[in-house]
């Protein structure tokens, strides 16, 4: 099935099981054939298939293992490249074919309608929104923060390190994943510990 990359409606269960992809932004990691592993973030997903933003690509035909935060692990093959990263195909059993469909029903629709998230991924703004920002050179910038979740955080900045930038945004160490109008995102090198995520936090 071809697919509309400017389609509005959300598709139902049914068109998910055809593939028809959707468009989400979930948080992750993948490890290549060189056991290297980077963050990533998806851009479009259906049961199939996956278009990922990264910061390395992988090589077309070679093996890619990627961890959603929200979904688990998912194996496929890398099949096209673009500017900001691959797309992979997966052979999914149908039972876990079928689970997938169902979540990214879930997740478009959360999108659209404005849903709350996950608790175990809900984001929250913190008391103490200034925090500083410091990139692999040495420097150091105040940033604000925007939110924090469990596996990442948002930051209002001017700077723009690169997509698979290490900074440390106060104490905490994290990755670039996405840029922003206005800011950044960062995904933390370790989740942050269960029950530290309130509004008093200190990164």
């Amino acid at each position: 099935m071809a697919t509309n990359p400017h389609f509005k409606t959300e598709p139902s269960v049914d068109e998910l099981r055809r593939f028809q992809r959707v468009q989400v932004r979930l948080l992750g990691r993948y490890m290549l054939e060189s056991r290297h592993e980077y963050p990533c973030q998806t851009v479009e997903m259906s049961p199939g298939d996956m278009l990922l933003s990264a910061p390395v690509n992988a090589q077309i035909g070679e093996k890619v293992v990627v961890y959603l935060d929200e979904i688990g692990r998912l194996a496929g093959v890398a099949v096209r490249q673009h500017s900001a990263g691959f797309a992979i195909t997966m052979d999914l059993p149908a039972l876990k074919r079928d689970k997938l469909a169902d979540q990214l029903t879930w997740f478009a629709n959360r999108h659209t309608l404005g849903l709350p998230e996950d608790r175990q991924h809900e984001r929250i703004v913190p008391l103490l929104q200034r925090v500083v920002l410091k990139l692999p050179d040495g420097c150091e910038h105040i940033v604000k923060i925007s939110d924090v979740s469990n596996s990442g955080v948002g930051l209002q900045t001017d700077v723009k390190p690169a997509l698979g930038t290490e900074i440390v945004v106060g104490r905490t160490p994290a990755v670039v994943v996405r840029h922003f109008q206005g800011g950044i995102a960062g995904q933390f090198r370790q989740p942050l510990a269960a029950g530290l995520l309130d509004e008093a936090i200190r990164l």
